[in-house]
């Protein structure tokens, strides 16, 4: 189960890490152009997009960096929890926008996110 954890924290810090730098680094309407997916940008400011890639760059670091330097490990589940409550917004956003057949992505990150925050509190907690 720890290596579970490990692989899946570890593909979602770095998915949310690059592209919440991505996010940070490109301006709205080169987001958008990738795309039918990336068009959720449109309903939200440019600061808002930005705001959006720091939390994914700080809550992908957050999934990895705590335990791997075992400093507050404890928050690597909080990290986890935050990304999933991004991923609920997320899919409020392709709700809003009728794009049913990708929010199941959405609904697969946030999954996988309360997956790491069940695991690193109850299945392999961080001891130390």
């Amino acid at each position: 189960m720890n290596l579970a954890l490990w692989i899946v924290a570890g593909l979602l810090a770095a998915a949310y890490f690059f592209g919440g730098a991505g996010k940070l680094i490109m301006p709205k309407e080169k987001i958008a152009a990738f795309g039918p997916s990336a068009r959720w940008v449109e309903d939200w400011s440019a600061g808002g997009v930005k705001a959006i890639g720091a939390l994914e760059v700080l809550g992908g670091l957050g999934l990895v960096l705590p335990a791997v330097f075992g400093i507050a490990p404890v928050l690597v589940p909080l990290a986890a929890l935050g990304l999933a409550l991004v991923m609920v917004g997320a899919a409020i956003t392709r709700i809003r926008r009728r794009e049913f057949p990708l929010m199941a992505v959405d609904l697969v990150y946030l999954a996988l996110n309360l997956f790491v925050v069940w695991g690193r509190l109850v299945a392999e907690p961080f001891t130390g």
